[in-house]
């Protein structure tokens, strides 16, 4: 006898790792969980990441009675596949920054106002036009093989539904494969007021062009580009009789797991920072800081990036030969502006700003506070100020913060919570620890079953109210003065 198929599953491919849980979509209740990890590195062959996938997905139990999945990833990340559906390359991730002269090349020739007008975003080294840009100067054999480009939740969600390369359940067929609104807009070649590709900026980046998946073109050196799917349509059933849906960007997949509404601002520390908002309304910043993505709900995700986020948090812990703990409890001991002590905190250069080839510093030493805890704090202070910075261009924007809610690993750190305080100035909310980008993703597949979005609760362990402080003048005194 089968089992019956009623739990729905998220699926998260973040950087780091890939994470799956398994929900009963009539409460929400989180049943099980699996995680595997990714390889490291700004370039990876996405082949890894469907071995994770698959061993994640065996360690949550498997899909046996799973009516319904949709995977959540990491955006911006070049795949690119040849007519045959192999992978041409490595794929380029997100936080690989060897296309920041190919980025500052296309605004150049597009210009800042128009590209934030066309495409919502501005580009910088993360975009898939920018690394596009730079496969078609400096690997020209790779560039002429490309069929395809997808993004890596395109990838997976194409590889879970049996597609693939010779030997797939499906075999290689491009025409079958999809995205959505929310990972699209991260391309550069996306236009939010259509919600479809703007071929002309594809062009631009790439040399050649472009059609949707399922289209046809005159010209044959036209590049497949994923069918844009509605927030909640299905991408299709798998061989085994799967709903998959239409899948999300992982920042969009976490507000959606996180319900968040009109006058939240979430702030998520993870590999990198970011911070974002659903709103219906559209943003567009010629300056390139915030980024107007699409949601996962029909709406827009005015975002803000920063490369460096809990690693920061890594680097104390090497400076200090401490763990974590230690480095926390260390921090608390000292005081807001760390006596002093600013760490400016672009260890792997930043992308907001936009300075791809910075590196950190330590600030406003003396010799009276060269003390552990000092340091601690300075380490912590620098990466939230670092979010802080985002959350103004937010605001700035007239995007409204009623409410920060406060996500990611970091979170759960006592010491980044005490400092949040001294450096926000709305009311903080932290939720219970989970996994919001793959619960995000699970309240999808439960949409793209029923055609209904449940609502979840989402329960909040701690709330901190603001205690702002000249620590936030102190980071600018270095970063802008």
């Amino acid at each position: 006898m089968s089992t019956p198929r009623r739990f729905v599953a998220g699926i998260d491919s973040s950087t780091q790792s890939c994470k799956v849980v398994i929900i009963d979509p009539a409460t929400g209740e989180r049943l099980r969980h699996g995680t595997a990890v990714h390889p490291e590195g700004t370039e990876v062959d996405p082949e890894a990441w469907w071995q994770a996938l698959t061993s994640a997905c065996a360690a949550a139990g498997g899909l046996d009675d799973v009516a319904a999945v949709s995977i959540a990833g990491q955006q911006h990340g070049l795949v690119a596949l040849d007519d045959e559906g192999m992978v041409v390359r490595d794929a380029l991730l997100w936080n690989d920054t060897r296309s920041g002269e190919s980025a500052e090349e296309l605004v150049r020739e597009v210009g800042a106002d128009e590209y934030a007008a066309r495409s919502g975003v501005v580009p910088v080294a993360s975009f898939t036009a920018a690394k596009l840009r730079w496969v078609r100067a400096h690997e020209p054999d790779h560039a002429t093989r490309i069929a395809a480009v997808a993004l890596p939740h395109d990838w997976l969600t194409w590889r879970l539904l049996g597609y693939g390369p010779a030997g797939s359940r499906r075999g290689p067929n491009l025409e079958a494969l999809t995205t959505d609104a929310s990972d699209a807009s991260g391309t550069a070649y996306f236009s939010p007021r259509t919600r479809a590709y703007d071929p002309e900026l594809f062009t631009q980046a790439f040399g050649r062009p472009c059609r949707t998946a399922g289209t046809q073109s005159a010209d044959a050196r036209a590049v497949v580009l994923p069918r844009i799917l509605a927030a909640h349509e299905q991408a299709g059933i798998t061989p085994d009789g799967i709903v998959v849906g239409a899948g999300a960007g992982d920042n969009a997949a976490a507000a959606l797991g996180l319900d968040a509404g009109p006058g939240d601002v979430v702030v998520s520390i993870g590999t990198s920072g970011t911070v974002f908002a659903s709103t219906d309304r559209a943003i567009l910043d010629p300056s390139g800081t915030v980024a107007g993505f699409a949601s996962a709900t029909g709406g827009n995700l005015p975002l803000v990036a920063t490369l460096n986020a809990a690693r920061v948090l890594t680097a104390a812990s090497r400076a200090l030969r401490a763990d974590h703990d230690e480095v926390a409890a260390l921090a608390l001991r000292s005081v807001p502006g760390a006596a002093g002590l600013t760490v400016i905190p672009y260890f792997e250069g930043e992308r907001t700003p936009n300075l791809p080839d910075a590196t950190a510093r330590l600030e406003g030493m003396t010799l009276a506070n060269t003390q552990p805890e000092h340091l601690a704090r300075a380490f912590v202070e620098g990466m939230l100020c670092g979010l802080s910075d985002g959350l103004e261009a937010l605001l700035s924007l007239g995007v409204p913060a009623e409410r920060l809610v406060l996500i990611g690993g970091a979170a759960r750190n006592p010491a980044v919570r005490e400092v949040a305080r001294h450096i926000f100035t709305a009311p903080i909310d932290v939720p219970e620890q989970a996994e919001y980008v793959a619960i995000g993703a699970a309240r999808q597949a439960a949409w793209a079953l029923t055609g209904d979005l449940p609502r979840w609760n989402v329960p909040t362990v701690a709330t901190m109210h603001p205690r702002p402080s000249l620590v936030i003048e102190q980071y600018h005194a270095h970063t802008r003065g």
